[in-house]
């Protein structure tokens, strides 16, 4: 199973950015597909998860700011983020795993490469 995300770049705060995964090489259905993210010096964090019925689970930090969806006729998932924070500046990484809903990433068994998410004051 391999895992692209992309969308990432620069954009003040308050604002809105989408990024999205497209996970190929596997049965798409079969997977919860998660969003993890790592600031520079942090550990990495989870984000948000979506299963395959497109229930979603948030962390409480990106509560009622981001959604996350999924479009499993086109393998990919989304996660629009809107009124950012600088404190959502990281690399954001998308991740796939049998298990839900879970914030451990060690659940999660493959991952895409990320993409930097950017936020000025």
């Amino acid at each position: 199973v391999q895992l692209q995300a992309s969308g990432g770049g620069l954009v003040q705060a308050g604002g809105s950015l989408r990024v999205s995964c497209v996970v190929s090489g596997g049965t798409f259905s079969r997977y919860a597909i998660g969003w993890f993210r790592q600031a520079p010096g942090e550990e990495r964090d989870f984000v948000a998860a979506i299963k395959w019925s497109n229930i979603p689970y948030y962390a409480d930090s990106v509560k009622g700011r981001f959604t996350i969806s999924r479009d499993n006729a086109k393998n990919t998932v989304s996660l629009q983020m809107n009124s950012l924070k600088l404190d959502d500046t990281a690399v954001y990484y998308c991740a796939a795993g049998r298990v839900f809903p879970t914030r451990d990433d060690k659940a999660y068994s493959y991952w895409g490469q990320g993409t930097k998410v950017t936020v000025s004051s």
